[in-house]
């Protein structure tokens, strides 16, 4: 089985950058054979690129405001919207996972699998290095819920 894990996030906006700090992690730790873990930052582009390679899962690791406390873990499976038109499809930066997954899906890219595994940022727009202490915080509990997933798969 061919997993990706994609680090998402800019890592100049403070707790934007989480999935970049997950994914950091999880290179440190090191993963079982055919997990290959990809710090996309902001070029959404670059994830849809690399779903060219195939794999059966995608896990998607970023900060995502779901309206709880600072450094709350979700794990969920994105819908993934259809585009309206061409012009949905012109962009071709797609620098959010949103606008990515939906071209990766309209290219036939998307595994079947999908999960987003995010924490509630505290401030994701001011612009400096680093995480807040919750989000920060919240790094390891990620990596932990991306691992709990790998193994879940396993066959």
């Amino acid at each position: 089985m061919r997993v990706l894990v994609a680090g998402v996030g800019n890592v100049l906006r403070g707790d934007d950058g989480f999935g970049v700090a997950v994914a950091q992690r999880l290179q440190q730790d090191g993963l079982p054979d055919g997990v290959r873990v990809l710090d996309v930052g902001i070029g959404g582009i670059h994830l849809v690129q690399e779903l060219h390679d195939r794999y059966d899962v995608l896990i998607v690791v970023d900060a995502v405001d779901v309206g709880r406390a600072p450094g709350t873990v979700v794990t969920i499976r994105p819908s993934v919207r259809e585009p309206d038109g061409p012009d949905d499809l012109a962009d071709m930066h797609y620098a959010d996972p949103e606008r990515a997954l939906m071209l990766a899906g309209a290219l036939g890219l998307l595994p079947d699998a999908v999960w987003l595994v995010g924490a509630q940022p505290e401030d994701g727009q001011t612009v400096g290095y680093g995480l807040s202490n919750a989000v920060d915080g919240a790094v390891e509990t990620a990596a932990a819920e991306v691992r709990r997933l790998l193994v879940d798969l396993e066959p």
